[in-house]
């Protein structure tokens, strides 16, 4: 009994020194790895984290619908390398799209982000699909490179620059694909 006490004690201690944060956003137009999704949408979103184990939900306004979005992931350092490991399922209600679940792999180093999804979607006739992109942020200003693989194809450029001012995070960004070129603002906070 005291071999199940001391593990079920030390999983209470961290559950009691975990961080739990909340968050609620709008963008003027909600752009997801490049894709179009919706006009002047609404999100908000909650997230526990524990030590490297991060989980949490969120959920943003398509239109016809909701995108409902699950994940967890586990990061770890090893001097200037972070590594993330993780899953996501994205969710829809009414008739925006299918679900999309997928596996999450990334590594940073210092202002440089590499990320990797490998997922399924389960639409008609279901496909398999990759991403990979490749971030650069400096003093606020970012740029992505994202390409999809197996049965998804395109890609996508995003530079943006965000700050946080009066208690607010903002943001602007332009993405450009093969299809469109769009400038979008967001405004969040976090609690």
């Amino acid at each position: 009994m005291q071999k199940l006490l001391v593990p079920l004690c030390l999983l209470g201690a961290s559950i009691a020194s975990a961080e739990v944060s909340m968050n609620a956003g709008y963008a003027t137009e909600y752009h997801y790895r490049g894709i179009f999704q919706s006009k002047e949408s609404f999100s908000a979103g909650v997230d526990l984290d524990v030590g490297g184990l991060n989980a949490g939900i969120w959920t943003a306004d398509v239109g016809d619908g909701a995108e409902v979005d699950v994940y967890g992931s586990y990061t770890w350092e090893i001097e200037d390398l972070a590594f993330s490991a993780g899953m996501t399922g994205y969710y829809y209600t009414g008739d925006f799209d299918e679900t999309y679940e997928e596996v999450n792999l990334g590594i940073d180093y210092k202002f440089l982000s590499l990320g990797h999804s490998i997922g399924t979607w389960d639409g008609e006739g279901g496909m398999d699909y990759d991403f990979t992109s490749v971030t650069a942020e400096w003093n606020g200003f970012y740029s992505t490179y994202g390409i999809f693989g197996k049965e998804f194809d395109g890609d996508y450029i995003e530079a943006g620059y965000g700050l946080s001012w009066q208690g607010f995070d903002w943001g602007v960004s332009y993405i450009t694909t093969d299809e469109e070129n769009s400038f979008v603002g967001t405004i969040s906070r976090s609690f």
